[in-house]
């Protein structure tokens, strides 16, 4: 909120016209350094404009639009005139002179106040007549601050470079997480790309209008070091994103169907928004437009007005939360929360408050202010930031309605029906359920939109972006709609229906059969264990992986003990951690990766010197080794677990010789042996070629090997994976991927060792299956693909997989690997 320091209150004053008291006002105001001489021209030429009398002798002069820009910040002056000055035509008398000068809307807390201020007349009566600035100053902002002038906003000290690591971006819940962090600590945090273009923490709109893509390099800075760590940590860490999810496609993949009608009238193609395959009829649903009318009012009233509507509608907020919550789980309901963030985005307010000002109704003034940043929105040319424009779309109506006193617009479904509309908000798609309809097309969207999200979290079948064409169906037409395929089949025949109904049977049953045998061993069809682990970054996680069916952990990233935290883990906090996790397996294997920083994982705490290519510098094994008081404790810390629990494995990261094996190996044995802790299962990380190419000299002193997919493929495509335009084509089915992939293992197979992989590709359906064809026999996934993954290695047995393999070697290109395998049509439990 503005301060107002004594300054700028002026008690006792005389004026002699409306010009003389906004003139003496503004003086006050420049003086402090609130703005340029020449804004009291602006405040002169919008009262010609419009009479800024309030009422109850209280009087508000602002300046115009066009001198905004002689405001170097925000603030408040008054000018008590206790003998009165004429203000107006009406024959208004004003005796209390509050001169706003708005940059920001820190000013609208005070106009609240006033509001109560025009309510009490005895205190109005007090404040126009005392001889205390205190009074005025408690009246006004509720506290009697001290008489010293605020200083200018000093420039932000502390800066540090970030690369995004978020797959899908810098969209809504990442950006919400990053706002709550900065408010909770204090302080103040801006973001900047390279061309820029910046934004403040805090600010949610501005923070996605920069358009942060996966890869984007950052500068973040701010006021204070400790401020400056926490939130790069956070940002490196995914800020609550999951890291291991794929990255949004400009142009989704179609999938050619597994099954498709033969007898139809038409068929109306889209993009696969969520899977799924219904039979029913159509009905048409467009939400009406909201007509918004600038009706100016009372400019105090006007801001009370936009203040109760944003309450109201993050009260209706919270409803939907927990609606959402008990049909679709936290994950879905963090959407809303987001939309909570965008309700009180300061950027917003400001510019509807000003607007307001300006002499513009309320709901015109929000509608304005917030459909200019869904325009800015739409213009991004990452698909999944853009999708964002429909989230603020969605509050944008939720304001206006609150603004316009009108009910929230049902959707009209009339019973269990295949929905077509231009689009539906996240809103919408979260009142929707079986009751109400079998699935929706819509014309616009995209499979990356919140509504698409949600959809796939109540099992709706989506199909989004089919055209205005579909708009033209009319309402009753038998249709069938395979989320799956993204297209709507209308009037199929009604050997097609049948045929339809059996499928939706045969679906329903893999779906149940994969659910159901999630404790299965992960195994091929003819009974060749492919064991299926899960990625976990900390104990917490473990519990949900292992109701999720999995058989062990095969990664736990350690640097997340490092990376969410203000300073190094101590040897015990480590040993808590691991034996918390090692406990929760209950004898299933833990496979413990040591500390893996550098590259895309960065530690300011840690003092480490900047590098112009940090993924060819001291990361994973090579850091530990030039930081051993990191390095050593983490070592000492597993094997204290290992002396209580057998199930506990060891990893090296980033391995690329011999030597560095033999050097990591070494140094543990030393800690092992003064512990007295028993020999622990030693594996390396194949991530780079060298370590591929020498995995026959590795694999004769290894236990297990576990491929990371992720790097091993950029570093053999010799293509950044977080590169803005180049991390798309990162694709692991590349055949020379493949063929490193397909060396580690025949070492291993020599040596008697098992190869593993834990990187993204093992939790592609495609990948999966190509990776047990190679002879991999452990897959480590994130918690949500386990159940997929085991039910698309029960589909085939091993020499099929081994033949689609040796196939795989022979193709040119990652395209033309995936498209060796046809989809299993099982819903999003392996996407």
């Amino acid at each position: 909120m503005v301060e107002l320091p004594q300054n700028l209150i002026r008690l006792g004053a005389q004026a002699g016209s409306k010009a003389d008291a906004i003139t003496q006002v503004a003086a006050l105001l420049s003086a402090a350094g609130n703005v340029a001489p020449d804004y009291v021209n602006g405040m002169l030429a919008r009262e010609e404009q419009a009479n800024t009398y309030l009422g109850s002798g209280i009087a508000i002069p602002h300046g115009t639009p066009e001198t905004r820009d002689l405001i170097g910040r925000t603030g408040i002056a008054v000018l008590q005139v206790p003998g009165g000055v004429a203000w107006g035509e009406g024959g208004e008398t004003v005796r209390l002179v509050v001169g706003i000068a708005a940059a920001s809307d820190e000013h609208l807390d005070i106009l609240r106040r006033l509001t109560r201020v025009l309510s009490d007349g005895a205190l109005v009566d007090r404040l126009c007549t005392t001889t205390d600035a205190g009074d005025v100053q408690e009246a006004l902002t509720g506290e009697r601050p001290s008489a010293a002038v605020p200083d200018t906003a000093p420039p932000l000290p502390h800066t540090a470079q970030v690369t995004l690591p978020n797959p899908l971006g810098m969209h809504a819940r990442p950006a919400t997480g990053l706002a709550a962090l900065v408010r909770a600590r204090g302080g103040r945090v801006r973001l900047t790309r390279a061309s820029g273009e910046s934004a403040d923490a805090t600010r949610l709109m501005e923070v996605l209008s920069l358009g942060l893509t996966h890869g984007t390099p950052l500068t973040v800075s701010s006021d204070s070091r400790e401020l400056l760590n926490a939130v790069t940590d956070a940002i490196r860490a995914g800020l609550g994103d999951d890291l291991s999810a794929t990255p949004a496609s400009a142009a989704p993949t179609r999938r050619e169907p597994e099954w498709a009608p033969q007898h139809v009238g038409a068929t109306v193609d889209g993009v696969a928004a969520a899977d799924g395959l219904v039979v029913g009829v159509t009905r048409q649903h467009a939400s009406g437009p909201l007509e918004v009318r600038d009706e100016p009012g009372d400019p105090v009233q006007e801001a009370a007005r936009l203040n109760d509507a944003l309450a109201a509608a993050h009260a209706e907020l919270n409803t939907v939360i927990e609606d959402v919550e008990a049909k679709s789980g936290a994950d879905r309901a963090a959407i809303f929360r987001a939309h909570q963030e965008l309700l009180a985005d300061e950027g917003t307010v400001q510019d509807t408050v000003g607007r307001i000002l300006d002499g513009h109704g309320v709901a015109w003034a929000y509608q304005a202010a917030s459909g200019e940043r869904i325009a800015k929105l739409q213009r991004l040319d990452d698909p999944t930031l853009a999708a964002r424009a429909a989230d603020l779309g969605d509050v944008q109506r939720r304001v206006l309605r609150q603004l316009l006193g009108l009910r929230e617009t049902e959707v009209q479904a009339g019973g269990p029906v295949i929905l077509l509309a231009p689009d539906l908000t996240p809103s919408d798609t979260a009142r929707l359920g079986p009751d109400t309809l079998l699935g929706f097309v819509t014309a616009q969207g995209g499979p990356t939109s919140h509504t698409a999200i949600i959809a796939r979290g109540l099992g709706l079948p989506a199909v989004v972006a089919a055209g205005r064409g579909v708009l033209d169906v009319p309402d009753g037409t038998p249709a069938i709609l395979d989320g799956a395929a993204g297209r709507l089949y209308l009037n199929p025949s009604e050997a097609d229906v049948q045929a339809a109904r059996e499928r939706q049977g045969l679906l329903e049953r893999r779906r149940e059969a994969a659910r159901a045998a999630r404790f299965e061993p992960g195994a091929t069809r003819d009974g060749v264990r492919v064991e299926v682990a899960a990625n976990i970054n900390r104990a917490a996680d473990a519990l949900a992986a292992l109701e999720a069916g999995a058989e062990g952990v095969g990664l736990m990233r350690t640097e997340f003990l490092f990376l969410e935290r203000d300073s190094v883990p101590t040897e015990d906090e480590q040993e808590q951690e691991y034996r918390a996790m090692a406990q929760a397996m209950e004898g299933r294997p833990l496979i413990i990766r040591t500390l893996d920083i550098g590259g895309d994982k960065e530690v300011p705490y840690l003092g480490l010197a900047r590098e112009d290519n940090s993924f060819l510098g001291l990361r994973g094994i090579r850091l530990c080794f030039e930081r051993p008081d990191l390095f050593l404790p983490q070592l000492r810390a597993v094997a204290r677990v290992a002396r209580d629990h057998a199930n506990v494995h060891l990893m090296f990261p980033m391995i690329s010789t011999l030597e560095d094996f033999r050097r990591a190996r070494a140094l543990f044995e030393t800690v092992r042996l003064e512990l007295g802790a028993p020999e622990v299962p030693l594996g390396v990380m194949i991530e780079v070629p060298s370590a591929a190419l020498i995995a026959g000299a590795l694999a004769a002193e290894v236990d297990f090997f576990s491929v990371g997919t992720n790097d091993l493929t950029q570093y053999t495509l010799a293509m950044d994976r977080l590169h803005p335009q180049l991390a798309r084509q990162t694709d692991a089915m590349h055949p020379a991927v493949l063929q490193l992939i397909a060396l580690t293992v025949q070492a291993a197979d020599r040596h008697g060792k098992w190869v593993g992989v834990c990187g993204g590709a093992a939790g592609d359906e495609v990948g999966a299956l190509m990776l047990a064809g190679l002879g991999v026999r452990e897959l480590s996934v994130s918690t949500p693909q386990i159940a997929g993954v085991k039910a698309a290695l029960r589909g085939r047995t091993l020499p099929e997989l081994q033949a689609l393999a040796r196939e795989a070697l022979t193709q040119p290109t990652a395209e033309a690997v995936r498209a060796l395998v046809r989809p299993a049509g099982r819903g999003e439990a392996t996407a």
